[in-house]
């Protein structure tokens, strides 16, 4: 026997339902975690290589050379200009390296969230 004044509302006596959620996969989250360290890895590691050929004056006109350069351009883009020392080695460094630690940062701090949570 219904005791409830309107049916389809819940009583005082039962607890409330709680909301269908999907239950979280940690091997999941690790992958993604892993990917995300790769990338940013990845990343890091091109811009770094660019620096030390740049600054061990390596063969502009090598096809290698020339791929690790237009991918830490394209990397490093956004941060390109922001020093202007005279020494263009340093300038290098500084423009480079500013994206590399970067990614770095951002990448492995999001992967350690990712494991966290």
């Amino acid at each position: 026997m219904n005791t409830d004044p309107v049916s389809g509302y819940q009583s005082y006596d039962q607890p409330a339902a709680a909301p269908a959620r999907t239950p979280r996969n940690p091997a999941t989250a690790r992958r993604a975690a892993l990917t995300i360290c790769t990338i940013a890895d990845v990343a890091a590691g091109l811009l770094a290589l660019w620096i030390v050929l740049y600054l061990l004056d390596a063969n502009q006109g090598n096809a290698f050379v020339e791929f690790v350069h237009g991918s830490a351009d394209w990397l490093g883009g956004w941060a390109q200009d922001i020093f202007t020392m005279d020494t263009e080695g340093v300038r290098v460094l500084l423009n480079y390296g500013l994206p590399a630690a970067l990614y770095l940062l951002l990448g492995h701090g999001i992967a350690a969230r990712l494991n966290r949570a």
